[in-house]
């Protein structure tokens, strides 16, 4: 038997598939909150790392201590000087591991709230 017409249940070659909007959506969606939840998760990352090198004493002066100093300090810039605390140490832990905290929480949870959608 020859026969060019597709089976039961299939589409002809000649027919354009037909989009499926909600799954385009659905993917569009998790790519968002993928995203989101990658920017918070470095950004906490940095700010973690930050915290690292400085309670391993790091060479200030080395060109990715800086930039990551420098980050750290952008990205903590509504958090400095909260706890003004005697040991260094701990007023930094505090100081930019709020940010990192809240970046966590704030970014999952906008994209737990995003893929609900």
């Amino acid at each position: 038997m020859s026969s060019i017409d597709p089976g039961s249940g299939y589409q002809a070659y000649t027919e354009p598939p037909t989009p499926d909007r909600s799954v385009r959506r659905q993917a569009a969606t998790r790519r968002t909150a993928l995203t989101i939840c990658t920017i918070a998760d470095i950004a906490a990352g940095l700010l973690g790392l930050w915290i690292l090198l400085f309670l391993l004493d790091a060479n200030r002066s080395n060109v990715f201590v800086d930039f990551v100093r420098g980050t750290a300090d952008r990205l903590a810039w509504w958090s400095q000087d909260i706890f003004t605390m005697d040991t260094e140490g701990l007023r930094v832990v505090l100081n930019y591991g709020l940010p990192a905290v809240m970046y966590l929480l704030i970014g999952h949870g906008i994209a737990a709230r995003i893929n609900r959608a």
